[in-house]
């Protein structure tokens, strides 16, 4: 599998830049747009987080991002300049619950104990890099299966999706990418 975006540094409009009206709680809620490629015949079924491990020297812990899980491949649209490409667009966090109901998000860094956020649209959807220090790197990592994983409900820990790819029966493939978010 081969994940890819039009950019290696994070567009302002997804990060630290973006317009007020693209925040929630001064938080950028509007994920960015990605691609998804050379998959396996047998995926069917697409699970991702975006993480931040430059955040550990920040808060002491790998940020969470984003989390998503059980996002049928089937219900992806193909980018048009790439026919074999799946197109992840932008807004996607927002857009999926009405989109795929039946597609999870898991929470986000800003659901945990020590930031203790409550608002749905922080906690369980895209957040945007905003480094505090100096750029960061963020790895996006891309898991397909055959089937759903299980197990798993709206608002899942990445440990609980770590878990159900752990214990998939099932080939999984995986792929991802490095992105930088700028100070």
């Amino acid at each position: 599998m081969r994940v890819s975006a039009d950019f290696t540094v994070i567009p302002g409009a997804y990060a630290k830049k973006a317009p007020q009206e693209n925040c929630v709680d001064g938080v950028p809620v509007v994920s960015f747009p990605f691609y998804v490629d050379d998959m396996r015949p047998d995926v069917h079924w697409l699970h991702w987080q975006l993480v931040d491990p430059d955040a550990i020297p920040v808060c002491g812990f790998e940020w969470i991002h984003w989390a998503v899980a059980n996002v049928p491949v089937d219900a992806l649209m193909y980018d048009f300049n790439d026919s074999h490409a799946l197109a992840i667009p932008a807004d996607f966090s927002r857009t999926l619950p009405s989109m795929i109901p039946e597609a999870l998000q898991g929470r986000t860094s800003h659901a945990g104990a020590l930031v203790g956020d409550v608002n749905p649209a922080v906690i369980m959807r895209y957040n945007g890099p905003t480094p505090p220090d100096r750029d960061h790197e963020y790895l996006l990592d891309v898991w397909g299966t055959a089937d759903p994983l299980p197990g798993l409900g709206q608002g899942f820990w990445l440990n609980a999706l770590y878990h159900a790819i752990r214990d998939y029966e099932g080939p999984v493939d995986q792929g991802g990418l490095a992105v930088t978010g700028r100070v």
